[in-house]
């Protein structure tokens, strides 16, 4: 079996989350050194392949010292949620301003961008779409994730730095309801996408869908071709759990729109005498 292709240090953001946790033990063969970053609090460094440091993606002079020295940057940190715009503008809109400046001064040339489906959000259910469909975002975050496709776009035209996009879809242990049997990507699925995403030459900026090959897709990869990504798993074998569960209505928005509930959360911080 042949050996893992390799980066010397690699920089994972955002280690300290739910998908972080995991990516913090799947990336391992992929780098000499694996630079782990949140704001968070995380375990210590196991041993000298690891590197473990506290950032706000928001302080640029942090940014700029946590990027030095990395030769590609998986960037998994930020709000992960729906919240206000003033939340989601520090670390996810300033951030990966930080981040991609903090690369262009540091000589890194690839980066993996964890986007989202909530790019798109308020496509229907019914629609089928590629990577070059006009974006609706469902909320705040969905809009960041947009402007962070848009700075990789950018950063590629205007210095070189090559980047894969990747609309996650719903990567947990299990697909949870109905919307996640179209949008579940598995552990091992994603592993594989951020494989591809870092080793597959000349992707210029690349958006690609990360779900795993369930049965009622709505995404469609062939923009992303490229990148050889063949998730190997289904949500399949949950399908009876899942439709076990109580129907939503017809008219719900986790029914009807491919953000599901996010379309209908917000807005944030109205009260009485202010504006909205």
């Amino acid at each position: 079996m042949s050996q893992p292709l390799r980066v010397h240090r690699l920089l994972l953001t955002g280690a300290a989350g739910g998908l972080g946790r995991v990516l913090r033990e799947r990336l391992r063969p992929y780098a000499e050194v694996l630079r782990l970053s949140d704001v968070a609090g995380m375990a210590p460094a196991r041993d000298t392949s690891e590197e473990v440091v506290f950032c706000d993606l928001a302080d640029k002079q942090a940014v700029d010292a946590l990027v030095a020295g990395c030769d590609a940057i998986v960037h998994m940190g930020g709000v992960s949620v729906e919240r206000s715009f003033e939340e989601v503008l520090e670390a996810n809109i300033k951030g990966i301003f930080n981040l991609y400046e903090a690369a262009r001064r540091h000589g890194v040339r690839r980066v993996v961008f964890a986007s989202s489906n909530h790019v798109i959000g308020f496509y229907k259910q019914s629609d089928k779409l590629d990577a070059n469909v006009r974006r609706r975002p469902d909320g705040y975050y969905g809009l960041s994730k947009s402007f962070g496709e848009d700075m990789a776009s950018f950063y590629f035209d205007r210095y070189g730095i090559e980047t894969v996009s990747m609309r996650i879809g719903s990567s947990f242990p299990e697909p949870k309801d109905r919307r996640m049997m179209s949008t579940w990507l598995s552990y091992d699925d994603l592993v594989q996408l951020i494989e591809k995403a870092l080793f597959t030459p000349n992707v210029g900026h690349t958006v690609v869908y990360g779900a795993s090959n369930n049965r009622d897709a709505w995404w469609d990869n062939h923009a992303a071709a490229h990148l050889g990504f063949a998730p190997k798993d289904s949500s399949e074998p949950w399908r009876a759990k899942v439709e076990a569960q109580p129907a939503p209505a017809a008219n719900d928005p986790v029914a009807v729109y491919q953000g599901g509930a996010f379309t209908a959360q917000g807005p944030f911080g109205d009260s009485e005498g202010q504006p909205a």
